[in-house]
């Protein structure tokens, strides 16, 4: 994989708003004034591309003026990373525009930039890692730089530092503390401390002993879902398999799988549907182990643990649940394609290279 390099005081960050057009309304400037700051306080300059700030209506209309941002983006030799703003259902619409663009295709390639977000995003990771770029499964804009807080969550904030760091190995530990998601996102609940909670579970081993390594691959499940169906929109199937955004069942063999469910909080039935698919598209059957995310505000956090014990007991298939990636907060970051170690016995995790080239 090609590995972009740390990010450093002074660079500048661009801001894109690849599915949702959320960041641009009026009603989430004071998020967006917040966000800014946040990122100009890490010593960063941000860039909103020229797209991000036109609005739901006008994005959702026009998947090609989110993916000219990205491509802008790139071409630009300025731009030493890139934030996605939010998630969304509808990525997948700017992917024939990217993947079929050949100057996008080499900038990529010869520029390689840090990449971070997560959700709907998950399309992007995918498209990133055809072309053989480590993108990071982490924070994004609207969710962790424009926390409503004082500050952003610590354990998130540690997150960022991240990005300015490259160890030759990171382990990735549990919060001591998770918090719920917020009802309120308006300008008055600026300043309002979200709900906390202590861990009480900690990383949970669901199945396996000793310590198992490979390279990690994974998203949002329900945006694999999407890909790999036509349940939410009719053509994303079709998609996703034009421009081979689910690697093949032998590409999926010895990688450590990362999945977790999104703020639509799926019910269990849907959730057990999820998994049966993730098998049937021989994903499942293939992995060497998983590693599941914190479920948003622990909803439903029992019925997916059983059924995730359930649907993979005749494959023995090792499981560490509860890790602080994904749609419940704080969250981490996962580089992908970075090799991983997962040590059963103690519960650990550990990623075993840099995270960044060298500079």
């Amino acid at each position: 994989m090609l590995k972009p390099a740390p990010l450093h005081v002074g660079d500048h960050v661009a801001v894109v708003s690849l599915s949702s057009g959320t960041l641009g309304e009026l009603t989430q400037q004071h998020q967006l004034n917040r966000g800014l700051k946040r990122m100009r306080q890490l010593g960063l300059v941000p860039v909103m591309m020229p797209n991000a700030l036109k609005g739901r209506l006008v994005l959702q209309q026009r998947p090609d003026l989110r993916a000219a941002d990205l491509k802008t983006a790139f071409l630009d030799p300025s731009i030493r990373g890139i934030v996605a703003a939010i998630g969304g259902d509808d990525t997948y619409r700017t992917v024939p525009y990217l993947m079929a663009d050949e100057q996008f295709k080499t900038a990529v390639r010869r520029s390689p930039k840090l990449f971070t977000g997560f959700s709907d995003t998950t399309i992007n990771h995918l498209m990133f890692y055809q072309l053989g770029l480590q993108t990071f499964y982490g924070p994004n804009f609207l969710s962790d730089l424009a926390e409503l807080g004082p500050q952003m969550l610590p354990y998130t904030a540690n997150t960022w530092k991240r990005y300015f760091e490259s160890p030759p190995q990171t382990s990735i530990i549990s919060s001591p503390v998770w918090y719920d998601e917020r009802t309120d996102f308006s300008e008055s609940a600026q300043g309002t401390r979200r709900m906390t909670h202590t861990e009480m579970h900690h990383y949970e081993v669901l199945r396996g002993h000793g310590t198992i390594s490979g390279t990690l691959l994974g998203g949002c499940l329900d945006s694999f879902y999407d890909l790999l169906t036509t349940t939410r929109y009719p053509d994303e199937r079709q998609v996703a398999e034009q421009f081979r955004l689910i690697p093949s069942a032998a590409e999926w063999r010895g990688k450590i799988l990362f999945i977790e469910t999104s703020d639509e909080q799926p019910q269990p039935d849907l959730f057990k549907r999820m998994l049966q698919r993730m098998r049937q598209a021989e994903i499942l059957t293939n992995v060497s182990a998983v590693i599941v995310g914190k479920p948003q505000n622990e909803h439903y956090y029992q019925e997916y643990r059983q059924i995730l014990i359930d649907e993979t007991a005749d494959l023995k298939l090792p499981i560490l649940y509860n890790i602080n990636f994904g749609h419940a907060f704080p969250r981490t970051a996962l580089p992908y394609g970075a090799q991983v170690c997962i040590d059963f016995d103690q519960a650990t995790l550990k990623i075993l290279e840099p995270w960044f080239a060298e500079v």
